[in-house]
């Protein structure tokens, strides 16, 4: 006879258990019953129209919201904390930015052996080496643009079109050119030269710093005026690599402007002369200085003529006009023994040579415009 609860026909006689055996897998433990999302409602809340049999209970997920929320505010805080530190730690300074160094300028009077020829601009022009230059700023071309080791090609042209933007300021326009303006050149400066530059607009002294012509081409309106608006143009411009950090531009160019008497009321048709200016300026491009359009001027060599050797042109220039003679001294004196800033009193003689044939190549005729020699 079967004991109370085994089945009718016995106890099985399998000896893993019986059919119980086969549903073990199926049991739930505790914390597989703790994370069911299902509930039975009870009599009550089952008598409403409509309700469920089940419920679904609260997720754990939203359960544990805030604490996983604290968590991950710990860890930023964390990570924070981290990189502060790291900071505070790291091996190596910032670097420290370059500062631009002050401008050192040479300016040469070049003092004519005869008297200054007069004539209309026009003639004088045809007659002269410039009469196949360039007109303004179409004879300030750029060379053929390459990347260097450090530096791509845009950042070439950039330091390029940069330095012709001065020369076309500091030496073409015509309120720079009467002394009507300075902002044009002074805000394509390295901010560190401004205040250089500033000095030698206001107090400019032979010191090789402060000569307001090592900036820029400048006359004395009240003496001279512009007899045609043309200036004719030769020269180049190179550059390369001076570091990983910099590079250099340096330009060479030859300026020739027709000049008259700046008198009031009709002027004689005759009474043109012309004016000769050499800059070979050097430029320092470094990367803060190319993304912001602006340059660092170096240094400055200037030969101007014709003048009067005794003449001081550090303020502006003090061209000789038609029929006019250079005074026949040499440059002012200066005394090696004497303290205080050091003055660049130098001349030289402006000997132009005969204006190239018109078959003449444009290096041939710039090679023949240059000023002649220079004495101290």
């Amino acid at each position: 006879m079967a004991r109370r609860g085994e089945p009718p026909e016995g106890p099985s006689e399998s000896p893993a258990g019986g059919g119980e055996d086969e549903y073990r897998s199926l049991v739930f433990d505790e914390s597989f019953v703790r994370a069911a999302r299902l509930q039975e409602f009870s009599a009550q809340e089952r008598m409403g129209d409509h309700a469920p049999a089940v419920r679904s209970l609260p997720s754990r997920r939203l359960r544990n919201g805030p604490r996983a929320a604290i968590a991950l505010v710990l860890l930023i805080a964390l990570a924070f904390g981290m990189a502060v530190y790291m900071g505070l730690r790291h091996p190596y300074e910032a670097p420290v930015g370059r500062r631009a160094e002050p401008l050192r300028s040479t300016v040469v009077p070049l003092a004519p052996q005869g008297a200054v020829p007069g004539g209309t601009a026009a003639a004088l022009l045809a007659k002269s080496p410039a009469a196949h230059f360039e007109t303004g700023a179409a004879g300030i071309n750029l060379p053929a643009i390459r990347r260097t080791d450090n530096f791509s090609d845009n950042q070439v042209a950039t330091a390029l079109t940069t330095a012709k933007d001065y020369l076309v300021a500091s030496s073409l326009d015509p309120d720079v050119l009467t002394g009507a303006a300075v902002r044009p050149v002074e805000k394509l400066l390295d901010p560190d030269q401004t205040t250089q530059f500033e000095q030698s607009m206001s107090r400019p002294q032979d010191d090789g710093r402060h000569a307001a012509t090592g900036w820029l081409v400048r006359f004395d309106a009240a003496k001279v005026a512009l007899a045609a608006p043309d200036v004719r143009v030769h020269g180049t411009l190179s550059y390369a690599e001076e570091g990983s950090d910099t590079l250099e531009v340096v330009s060479d160019h030859t300026f020739t402007y027709t000049l008259r008497p700046a008198a009031a009321g009709p002027q004689q048709a005759g009474d043109a002369s012309l004016f000769t200016v050499r800059r070979e300026l050097h430029f320092r491009f470094d990367r803060e200085d190319l993304r912001l359009h602006r340059l660092e001027l170096r240094t400055s060599y200037v030969q101007a003529g014709p003048q009067a050797c005794p003449a001081d042109s550090t303020g502006a220039l003090r061209p000789l006009l038609a029929g006019q003679h250079a005074v026949p001294r040499g440059p002012a004196g200066t005394d090696p023994y004497a303290t205080g800033g050091p003055t660049a009193a130098l001349c030289g003689t402006l000997a132009v040579s005969s204006p190239p044939a018109p078959g003449l190549s444009p290096a041939l005729q710039g090679s023949a415009a240059h000023p002649a020699s220079q004495s101290p």
